[in-house]
């Protein structure tokens, strides 16, 4: 069957759906929704869908209300929601719809304001939340296959859809609800191609009672991996419409034309530059789009605050600010933007007849209060529960704990200095010799060994170990939290071991047992303070005199912080205050300058401090040793944007990959390099679980985010970037991958810099070795 005619098979079943009638008894539709050969269809009436993403659990319930009536008065008339599995199912068949997680509350709320809601339902989401919103208990089945027709997996998928088809099946737009579209899974194109799993997702939400228009996204370039015949396809990008709706338009010939991700900004990770998007780019982009009539949603119009412990990390392990800022039109803390109001003025432009725009809402009121400092003390050493017990150490997922910190202590003997070793760490690992810290194991460094020192007696061994978010992205979302063993020392296994949980709960913060006393000054400890308010509103709490951590204020928990940056304040809503006095709570595991807070005006998200980074040098000292080996290949990149597949004459081993650029195509000396993958002997892609960055010649810190990770994040949107801004290195560049262990390797895939030409790497070379640097 061509794909005109599938499509109009398509066409077909989608108009039926929007129609016909429902099984379950509810009030009449009061409009349809349908996908034309052209155009979306709204009562039979064309429909360009001006769509923004915002996230209900990254927003106060009580100011949902406000962020949507903004997106309305922004020209929004259609607002994107995920939904996080892991929010609403903690644990297997105990599900949560009330709070933050009252997502049908959040529909209707939209309905009242005058908006129609695109539902991205899962069961994966990616949106930088704690393991793309994929439930941790998954993890206990050592055996799981994530986003695949696993039997784990795909049973509890179909359990959880068929429980969002019972709470929001009833709100579609064919049951008189705002609901018009749901999507199937979510940019699967970057994970597998597995269509008949996507398929399997499909009718696990037509089980679950969905009978609007269902439609599946990607970036053009990963669309045909896995894609179905029978979804309707949406493009995801940031940049140059034209020529990535051209790729949509020779896999969907027929249909309306949408962008479901466009994007205003990025998302911050911490020890890197704040992002800020392209407003003109961004609005040009957005012109182009509306003047041919082409449908989008910018992701996001209002990002919010990744509340809580569930913000995640990206690839290989970068991770995510609790600010969910986004350089969004709406900020953090929902203030209207320039970017804001320069988006209004374009949509004024392009309204229907007889549409018009209400004006934004009134800001929250702003506060500040003078620095307090948090004077009681509650050092976890003294605040220990019950242990448990085995024979090595286990992870988090073994003890059926998914959030929070754990501690792994053991007794080692008298000795001299001798190196301590564990098979990896997940995510830092602090190391305490009776009670001492004696050193840091770190995983963005791959550094999972630290030299302990003399010991004059038998000592007792500590590790803490506090798990970032889990990677929400790619194959290595299995991110199983704690300290792997084995763990050596001098070469010899530990065994024998007590297990301390602290999940950082309600449960476990009342039972904390604060004190006047102060403890060492690196020693991990919850600290607490309180602050009084005649009136309430929004603040910002100035954390730069802390370490790193997690707080807490009046038993919200606000998120994490970190003083290298970029994010230096935590926001504080207003409705999470209260007159008088109010309580905040602040684990601090590092140790800090100072313990005072103060609440600010305006936000800190775009001041770093590698200086406080507790590993140093995040880029090891090494030697090249490239004149010695010969290149693995050799050639030169097409210009232009497209993903480029290179596969080399003979297959090439080595831990180490290399690649070195030559020149530019525009002639300038920069280097720039979106995304590359390698390619194993079995011509399937290799995952970067494990890898880091073992060399790079330069890249920009300064004025950008252009660190070489993320060359190697899975994401295009970002890329690594050699120094511009206080100088600019020339030609050649080389950017150095250790992959953990010795790979097979029979090509790769390379994605130059999006939306710009500059460094656009035009003739390059590749070596691949286990000896391509050393240790200087």
């Amino acid at each position: 069957m061509n794909a005109p005619k599938l499509f109009s098979v398509l066409i077909a079943a989608t108009i039926l759906a929007a129609v016909s009638c429902s099984t379950v008894k509810s009030p009449p539709a009061k409009h349809t929704f349908a996908i034309g050969t052209n155009d979306f269809l709204l009562d039979g009436q064309r429909l360009q869908i001006r769509c923004g993403e915002i996230h209900a659990a990254r927003v106060p319930m009580e100011y949902w209300r406000h962020r949507l009536q903004m997106a309305k008065a922004m020209g929004l008339n259609t607002v994107c929601a995920y939904l996080f599995w892991n929010l609403h199912e903690p644990k297997p068949g105990e599900y949560v719809w009330t709070g933050q997680a009252d997502d049908a509350e959040f529909c209707r709320i939209a309905h009242a304001e005058g908006l129609w809601v695109i539902l991205r339902p899962g069961p994966y989401a990616c949106a930088e939340w704690e393991m793309g919103g994929t439930p941790w208990w998954l993890l206990k089945h050592d055996d799981i296959q994530l986003r695949t027709r696993g039997p784990h997996y795909l049973n509890a998928v179909k359990s959880y859809l068929k429980e969002v088809g019972r709470v929001l099946g009833p709100l579609q737009i064919t049951h008189g609800g705002p609901i018009i579209m749901a999507q199937v899974e979510n940019e699967y194109g970057f994970y597998g191609k597995d269509a008949a799993y996507m398929d399997e997702v499909r009718k696990a939400l037509l089980d679950a009672g969905f009978d609007v228009p269902l439609f599946e996204c990607n970036p053009p370039d990963m669309m045909k991996n896995g894609m179905l015949t029978n979804l309707f396809q949406a493009a995801n990008f940031g940049s140059d419409p034209e020529k990535n709706f051209e790729k949509l338009r020779a896999l969907q010939p027929q249909g309306p034309l949408i962008c479901s991700e466009f994007y205003p900004g990025w998302f911050d990770t911490w020890g890197a530059k704040h992002h800020y998007g392209n407003t003109e780019k961004y609005l040009s982009d957005l012109e182009y789009m509306l003047a041919h009539d082409a449908s989008f949603s910018i992701y996001m119009a209002h990002g919010g605050t990744t509340f809580g412990l569930w913000s995640g990390c990206d690839r290989p392990f970068k991770p995510d600010t609790s600010s969910y800022d986004y350089d969004a039109p709406i900020s953090e803390a929902g203030w209207a933007t320039p970017k804001f109001f320069q988006t209004r003025e374009l949509f004024s432009k392009y309204l229907l007849p007889g549409e018009t725009l209400p004006e934004p809402p009134a800001q929250n009121p702003v506060i500040t209060f003078a620095p307090v400092t948090a004077t009681k003390c509650a050092p976890i050493f003294d605040n220990l529960p019950a242990a448990l017990t085995d024979e090595q150490p286990g992870n988090m997922e073994k003890y059926d704990q998914g959030y929070g910190c754990i501690l792994y202590r053991t007794t080692i003997p008298a000795g001299p200095a001798t190196t301590l070793e564990a098979a990896a760490i997940h995510d830092f690992g602090f190391v305490f010799i009776d009670g001492k810290r004696a050193g840091i194991l770190d995983r963005r460094s791959a550094n999972a060994k630290i030299l302990l020192p003399e010991r004059k007696k038998e000592s007792q061994l500590d590790v803490l170990v506090e798990p970032m978010g889990r990677i929400n992205f790619g194959p290595e979302m299995s991110d199983r939290k704690g300290l792997i063993a084995p763990v050596k020392l001098g070469g010899k296994v530990l065994k024998g071991w007590q297990i301390f949980q602290l999940p950082l709960d309600d449960k476990m913060l009342a039972g904390l047992k604060f004190t006047g006393e102060k403890p060492n000054s690196n020693a991990p400890a919850f600290w607490r303070g309180t602050f009084n308010l005649e009136k309430i509103g929004d603040t910002f709490l100035d954390l730069r005199g802390w370490g790193k951590g997690d707080l807490w204020v009046n038993g919200h928990c606000l998120g994490r912080y970190w003083n290298i940056g970029p994010s230096q304040t935590a926001y504080a809503p207003g409705c999470w205050l209260r007159a008088g006095e109010n309580e905040i709570v602040i684990l601090d595991l590092v140790g800090s300058e100072s313990h005072v807070v103060a609440g600010l005006e305006k936000p800190i998200l775009d001041e770093l401090h590698p200086e406080k980074d507790f590993t140093k040098s995040r880029r090891p000292s090494v030697k090249l040793n490239l004149e010695s080996v010969a290149p693995a290949h050799s050639g030169t990149f097409a210009p232009g944007a497209d993903t480029q597949e290179i596969k080399f004459t003979a297959p090439a081993s080595g831990k180490f990959f290399c690649l070195e650029s030559l020149n530019a195509h525009d002639g300038q000396p920069y280097a720039a390099v979106a995304e590359l993958d390698l390619i194993g002997a079995d011509g399937k892609t290799i995952s970067h679980d494990g890898w880091t960055v073992a060399y790079v010649d330069s890249e920009e810190r300064e004025k950008e985010d252009g660190s070489a990770e993320n060359a190697i994040d899975g994401q295009t949107a970002n890329f690594w970037h050699t120094q511009w801004g206080s100088a600019s290195p020339d030609y050649p560049h080389r950017l150095i991958f250790n992959l953990g262990k010795t790979q097979t390797i029979s090509g790769f895939r390379y994605v130059s810099r999006q939306g710009d030409a500059s460094g656009r790497i035009k003739d390059y070379r590749v070596f691949i070795g286990d000896n391509l640097v050393q240790p200087k």
